[in-house]
């Protein structure tokens, strides 16, 4: 069996509100994004994909291909331009793979992730052909209308907080974004969605993740990225 690590490295980070995209910024002397690498350097996955936007494809290229000679990313295969929206970086990446049995798609911008979670979400996988890393919803969640009033409080004991990265068979997972590709995805904002949308009646397991494993989106989410980093 062969299983890739897709890392995402193409959002153009808006809400960070800084020149450089948030997957570049430095983070305690490294790029952001290397940390997911590392993590999945480390970790029972064979090989790795980076998807970045056209306009850091020759950086990403000539920093990595440093790094591979090193042996610190010698897993990563390709470099692969992303699209617009986060699910056409994801198609674009599936489409550049040919052996898969399993692939884990990783937001590159969550440089928490542990090599322990990215094995047992391998394991799981492999499992129930569809997992995610999500975390248990820890505040009061409420429901609003469309005027900001609330409309209920929902309860939180059934409710998850996603995360990443999230793993599938890959057959399974390219007939879902092949199919979705071809309709409006404007509401999808991940990958389970994609899923969940193909085939309905799928049961995606749930895999306990670590609130650590933030996504920066941010500035104050790199401040605290830095402070667990650190500590």
């Amino acid at each position: 069996m062969k299983n890739y690590g897709i890392v995402l490295a193409a959002g153009k980070g808006k809400r960070m509100g800084s020149k450089i995209s948030k997957q570049f910024l430095d983070l305690n002397g490294k790029p952001l994004f290397f940390y997911a690498l590392e993590a999945f350097e480390n970790s029972d996955v064979d090989s790795v994909i980076v998807v970045c936007s056209a306009e850091y494809k020759d950086y990403c290229e000539n920093v990595l291909s440093i790094y591979k000679e090193e042996k610190t990313f010698s897993k990563v295969e390709k470099i692969v331009v992303g699209g617009t929206e986060r699910y056409n970086s994801v198609y674009n990446a599936l489409k550049e793979i040919s052996d898969a049995d399993y692939v884990l798609i990783h937001d590159g911008a969550r440089p928490m992730i542990t090599k322990d979670i990215i094995n047992r979400s391998l394991t799981e996988v492999k499992k129930h052909k569809a997992c995610v890393v999500a975390v248990p919803v820890k505040d009061t969640i409420k429901e609003a209308n469309e005027e900001d009033y609330i409309n209920k409080t929902l309860d939180r004991s059934s409710l998850w907080q996603m995360q990443t990265p999230q793993s599938f068979e890959y057959k399974l997972i390219a007939q879902a974004y092949e199919s979705a590709m071809k309709s409006d995805l404007s509401a999808i904002t991940d990958d389970a969605m994609v899923l969940e949308e193909y085939d309905p009646s799928f049961k995606i397991k749930l895999v306990m993740g670590d609130y650590k494993n933030l996504k920066v989106t941010t500035s104050e989410d790199l401040e605290i990225a830095k402070v667990f980093l650190k500590s």
